[in-house]
């Protein structure tokens, strides 16, 4: 029998098999499940935060993105591993994912750990040092090995303020100062201004996590400055430190340490991170929340692909 001629007239019809939006839709999500519970979309951060420093600092490329990735999951991934049993509680998902991967966790970690400070060699003691900034910070901030007097606190992680204000300082040192230590580059005012914006923004996003917790954090007697404060005036104190971070990249343009485009360019990351906290209350997830504050270097990363082209 001859087939129907086609009507060329008509667009043709592509097939699409039954259930093939259903199932990549549920590929996806498992993909993003294990991105987000093992904590490698935190080194996927890292590395676009370390990008960002070496193009606005004008360095060359250099092995300090990878390193950046590579300590930071193995870090966090550690970090999972530490906070299972409270995870349970708050975050069952994730402790279930942990359980469940915990051999290949500590394997993948160790791994991580170990290439990263072994390429970090190659930079130089300084580079070296850098690398294991993070990992004995993380030492002192989440194991069980201090103790103050009468306060109740066993972990730098719990003092209110402090632990982010170290894992700001812990995190934004090696983001800045190991691709310039790679380069050979000397240390220049423009990357103070870089190191001090992320310090200031990588503790609004710390804190904007902590207001994620802050139920959990109330009910485990777990001192922030969410449950010290409230949800409303912790926002307003994180929308200051935002304010703040504009004005300090404005005093770099008029001084003349920064290019306007420059801090333009940064400005998208503070105004990212105000979006979220404007978001608390309108918007029921607030772990969906604290993965877009977290991710809002992101945003910075594109602002720059835009403005050079990339």
């Amino acid at each position: 029998m001859a087939s129907k001629p086609r009507n060329w007239s008509e667009p043709a019809k592509t097939a699409v098999p039954a259930g093939f939006f259903e199932r990549s839709f549920v590929w996806s999500k498992t993909v993003w499940n294990v991105l987000e519970h093992s904590a490698a979309y935190l080194a996927l951060i890292a590395t676009v935060k370390v990008l960002v420093v070496t193009v606005l600092l004008s360095l060359p490329l250099t092995l300090a993105p990878l390193i950046g990735a590579l300590v930071t999951f193995a870090i966090y991934a550690n970090d999972r591993l530490v906070d299972r049993a409270e995870d349970a509680q708050t975050r069952p998902a994730r402790a279930a994912f942990v359980w469940q991967h915990r051999h290949a966790l500590y394997v993948t970690g160790a791994l991580a750990y170990g290439v990263g400070v072994a390429l970090s060699a190659l930079g130089g003691p300084l580079a070296f040092g850098l690398t294991l900034l993070p990992g004995v910070v993380w030492l002192l901030y989440a194991m069980e090995w201090l103790r103050v007097g009468a306060t109740g606190f066993e972990r730098l992680k719990e003092l209110p303020v402090v632990s982010s204000i170290l894992v700001s300082l812990a995190w934004s040192i090696p983001v800045v100062a190991l691709p310039i230590a790679f380069a050979g580059a000397p240390l220049t005012p423009r990357a103070g201004v870089v190191f001090v914006y992320f310090v200031l923004t990588t503790f609004v996003s710390t804190e904007i996590a902590n207001i994620r917790d802050i139920e959990s954090d109330r009910a485990s007697g777990i001192e922030t400055l969410p449950t010290l404060l409230g949800v409303d005036w912790t926002r307003t104190v994180l929308y200051g430190v935002a304010t703040l971070t504009l004005v300090l990249l404005g005093v770099g343009v008029t001084g003349g340490t920064i290019a306007p485009l420059t801090a333009a360019i940064l400005s998208v990351g503070v105004l990212t991170l105000v979006a979220v906290l404007s978001l608390f209350g309108r918007l029921e997830d607030r772990a969906d929340l604290t993965i877009l504050a977290e991710a809002s270097p992101l945003s910075v990363f594109v602002a720059i692909a835009i403005v050079t082209g990339l």
